[in-house]
């Protein structure tokens, strides 16, 4: 699916030859760079309650890391293979990717065990809707490792890895507040999508997992270059290097993660499963730091949840909002009152409320002209054009259309700004909710000629705002009463003169 050149998250052999020899997966892999990522991740740290709790099924010593003979290995991958659509096969190639998983990434596999527990049954229920192989579930793992947010070095995003031009096909946007690639539920269902065309093309499965790699049009000239072989195995040496390996890792990954306990590898106790979250349609825009001080939800804990909403902000709209069911709970009970309050909130602290509308531009690129030059003429980041636009490594060219958002304010938020300097005094909301519904906000009562008003641009922070005026970010933070340290692009700022 993805195209020439692009640096995957995914399983790779050794760049060696792939025939006539036994092959191991070098410390250096993408695979293996991409399982000792899920260490550093501190979000992803959230997925989980408490270590791994080992079971011992087997009567295992904790420490130990069975391993088995070729024999072992062929017959529990035929068993896998008799229900199975795949031609699953077991080879040199297949036990480089199991030794990987089963031996050396050990904690890694552990902990996409825990997370499978959240995005499994939904990728199951949506691949049953479209008829396809619920083993494609184990894809994520080698495109991912499970990881909502996960983005490769040529930009492609989310479980299932979508570059801009394939991800928009399908119907996923990508806007300088959200992007639907890394959607859990939204993205799933254009892989499904995906991968039912792909078999529309192609009508095998393996020749799916290898297009899904590689793209239609490599398999194709694949087959040709074959004298016109038709499975995967047959046009295998005709493959990019990284395609030869991801037919075997997706066989390595399926193998593993059902036989995980003959392994002695359990999954991580993960924070939730798909059974104890819910979902809710968020009618007004706030931020993820509203929501932390509403429903008493750590901010990070909000982000693994809801990992398309790329700057902490829930736009207006009718977009979903994902969390514990417990704290759904919550939000259903007091929704009004939390909207009521986080208007008051901020108007009475003479802020303008972090509403915007997204206006979607076209610029063409002229001679001479640079993404750094263009993102500054926008107001925007250089990395956004590139999430909005595929960019390849030549860069951009005269007459190239780029496609670019701009927030701006809704008139309906200058007014609520406006209309809050004639307010009274106090504005009081009722409510059960602790931090929001139930406070007293009161209005700003500084004099207007004692300060500045500073509109936040794209990029900017409390440090570089707190340096360009000579003052410091407490000041500014006790000026505006803000709990926290984020921003939104178009929020007004009080500033000492």
């Amino acid at each position: 699916m993805k195209e020439l050149n692009k640096i995957r998250i995914v399983a790779l052999l050794l760049l060696g030859s792939f025939f006539g020899k036994a092959q191991t997966v070098n410390v250096d892999d993408p695979i293996a760079a991409l399982l000792d990522s899920l260490v550093s991740q501190k979000v992803f740290e959230k997925a989980f309650t408490k270590p791994v709790v080992h079971k011992n099924k087997f009567n295992y010593a904790a420490d130990s890391v069975p391993w088995f003979d070729d024999y072992t290995y062929q017959s529990r991958i035929a068993k896998l293979d008799v229900n199975s659509p795949f031609d699953l096969v077991y080879n040199e190639h297949v036990k480089g990717f199991i030794k990987l998983y089963a031996v050396r990434k050990r904690e890694s596999v552990s902990r996409m065990m825990g997370v499978a527990q959240l995005y499994y049954p939904m990728f199951e229920e949506v691949f049953d809707r479209y008829n396809i192989p619920l083993e494609l579930k184990h894809l994520a793992v080698i495109e991912s490792a499970l990881i909502p947010y996960a983005k490769s070095r040529a930009g492609a995003m989310g479980l299932w890895q979508f570059m801009y031009p394939t991800g928009k096909m399908f119907g996923l946007n990508v806007s300088s507040y959200i992007d639907e690639r890394c959607d859990p539920y939204k993205a799933t269902v254009a892989a499904a999508e995906y991968l039912k065309s792909l078999y529309g093309m192609f009508n095998d499965w393996q020749m799916v997992l290898a297009a899904y790699n590689a793209g239609p049009g490599t398999i194709s000239k694949a087959i040709r270059r074959s004298g016109g072989k038709k499975t995967y195995w047959e046009i295998r040496p005709y493959l990019p290097t990284e395609t030869q390996g991801y037919v075997p890792a997706f066989i390595a990954a399926n193998y593993v993660m059902n036989y995980a306990a003959e392994h002695n590898i359990y999954p991580a106790v993960p924070r939730k499963t798909y059974f104890e979250v819910d979902t809710v349609i968020i009618k007004e825009q706030m931020t993820f730091d509203q929501l932390s001080q509403a429903l008493e939800i750590e901010m990070d804990e909000i982000q693994y949840f809801n990992p398309q909403y790329r700057k902490n902000v829930i736009p207006s709209g009718g977009n979903a909002m994902c969390l514990p069911k417990s704290k759904i709970g919550v939000f259903l009970t007091n929704e009004q009152d939390i909207y009521a309050a986080i208007k008051a909130q901020q108007s009475t602290i003479g802020n303008v409320p972090p509403s915007y509308s997204e206006v979607k531009k076209t610029h063409t690129v002229k001679s001479g002209e640079k993404l750094s030059t263009i993102a500054k003429k926008y107001g925007v980041t250089v990395t956004d054009l590139k999430s909005w636009n595929y960019i390849g490594k030549k860069g951009i060219r005269p007459g190239k259309k780029l496609t670019i958002y701009v927030a701006e304010k809704n008139n309906e938020v200058a007014k609520i700004a406006i209309n809050s300097e004639k307010s009274k005094d106090t504005v009081v909301t009722e409510g059960s909710n602790k931090q929001l519904a139930t406070n007293t906000y009161k209005k700003s009562t500084t004099n207007k000629s004692d300060f500045y008003t500073h509109k936040v641009k794209s990029g900017e922070t409390l440090s570089s705002i707190a340096k360009k005026y000579h003052t410091d970010v407490e000041t500014i933070k006790k000026l505006n009463k803000m709990s926290g340290s984020n921003l939104s692009v178009g929020q007004i700022l009080k500033v000492n003169k």
